[in-house]
């Protein structure tokens, strides 16, 4: 399966996965609260399969499949006849419209706290945490980060895999505040401190990333292909090689490569790489190619690591300390999505870091392919994200609705249909210019 075919397909299992679930927190409230169903539709726009069940509520899946609602028994859309007015939805109290409105973003935390639990108690595969060398003038260099350093803590919580260590320390880039790592080589445990206060407020976390200049060691310099006509076929390297060292410099990782290269050739023409061949120690002169990747200056050999088993570990917990750590989990994104939101809003942020439909399919692809327990987790992230975004008050999305609620408990009086209309339109402009962004950092994301 192509990835845009792979991409376009797990958005639609994401999609519809998480919307179902949404609607029917609303469906399932609503019915226990007395509020009769007319619809259950998955997507929007014209359905492709639908049928009335012994409820007396049509259940169809529609052809956008890009949301999804639920249609209840409403005096504000027509005549109610008069042996259904006990069922409809604004004649129930207060309370019970609260309930039924937050049971959607309800749901959606629900099935986050239960897709972090199947994964932990699934186990999720990953790289250890494993550094190699930090590119130059990058923070990770700035603060003594060297190639072998193992990450054993962010901010004193233990850490033991690569990602685990990514998320934490992604929480402390967003909020541009300093981390603490400790980290062990050789033997020896000693404490860095990456000074995330500096990066700037505009800065995408993608570019932010580049900033911090943390990258993943563990895999072994052995060559594996050799591009033809690169510099180190040139040379003579051949696959099976093992790089021992550049200019003197030791390589621990095929990641130390790149990051050796751009460093010597500041000052060189040329450098002189040593290797291993068999039993054999030869050292090479080779003139390494400059190219510009992704906007920056940097110099290749021409070859590319062969195929080797990484150490890993698996984040793996028994059933009960796997739901504590689910809804701790749950909490921590929860309360940072938050953070993110008012920091964007106040500046503190860029808004790059909004994403949308396309950066949801790319990630959903990504995730699946790595296997069940990390689509399980990328499923637990974007519920918490549709459970947050729902519950900001902007009318059309369910927070408007509960800040009209809330409004009518403190005035004893439903807010008047003038100003729900206008805030109608005031919620459909803001949600219009959220998605029109989102879609324009996808945009900017394919291009870079």
């Amino acid at each position: 399966m192509s990835t845009f075919f792979g991409s376009v397909w797990w958005l639609i299992v994401t999609l519809g996965l998480l919307v179902t679930f949404h609607e029917f927190g609303h469906f399932w409230v609503a019915r226990r609260c007395g509020v009769k169903v007319l619809r259950f539709s998955v997507g929007f726009g014209r359905a492709i399969w639908s049928r009335v069940g012994r409820d007396g509520t049509e259940y169809r899946i529609a052809m956008i499949p890009l949301g999804g609602y639920v249609k209840m028994l409403d005096a504000r859309e027509g005549e109610v006849p008069e042996d259904q007015k006990d069922q409809e939805f604004t004649g129930k109290s207060v309370w019970k419209r609260i309930a039924i409105v937050a049971a959607g973003p309800g749901f959606n935390l629900i099935f986050a706290v239960a897709a972090f639990w199947l994964m932990f108690v699934i186990g999720k595969p990953d790289a250890v945490p494993v550094l190699a060398a930090p590119p130059s003038h990058t923070l990770a260099a700035e603060a003594g980060i060297r190639s072998g350093d193992r990450i054993v803590a962010v901010d004193g919580n233990k850490v033991v895999t690569w990602s685990g260590a990514l998320d934490a320390i992604s929480e402390d880039a967003l909020l541009r505040q300093p981390v603490r790592l400790d980290v062990r080589h050789q033997g020896e445990v000693r404490t860095v401190t990456l000074a995330l206060n500096e990066l700037p407020a505009d800065t995408a976390m993608q570019t932010a990333f580049d900033r911090i200049g943390l990258l993943p060691g563990g895999i072994p310099p052995v060559v594996g292909k050799l591009v033809q006509d690169g510099a180190a076929a040139k040379a003579g390297i051949q696959s099976g090689d093992r790089i021992l060292s550049i200019d003197d410099t030791p390589v621990h990782y095929f990641t130390d490569i790149g990051t050796i290269l751009d460093e010597h050739m500041k000052h060189a023409s040329s450098v002189e790489i040593a290797i291993r061949r068999q039993d054999r120690t030869l050292k090479l002169a080779l003139t390494p190619k400059h190219v510009i990747d992704d906007g920056k200056d940097v110099w290749r050999l021409g070859v590319y690591n062969a195929p080797a088993k990484q150490e890993t570990a698996i984040l793996r917990y028994g059933p009960i300390a796997a739901l504590g750590h689910a809804f701790a989990t749950t909490w921590d994104k929860t309360a940072t999505t938050f953070q993110m939101i008012g920091r964007i809003l106040t500046g503190q942020a860029s808004a790059r870091n909004l994403s949308g439909v396309i950066t949801i399919a790319r990630v959903a692809n990504a995730s699946a392919q790595l296997g069940l327990t990390w689509f399980l987790g990328f499923l637990g992230l974007v519920s918490l994200s549709l459970a947050v975004i729902n519950l900001l008050p902007i009318p059309v999305l369910d927070g408007g609705h509960l800040l009209y609620y809330l409004i009518e408990l403190v005035k004893g009086s439903p807010v008047s249909e003038r100003t729900m209309i206008a805030g109608q339109f005031i919620g459909l402009a803001l949600l219009a210019c959220l998605v029109g962004l989102a879609l324009y950092n996808d945009i900017l994301g394919l291009s870079s």
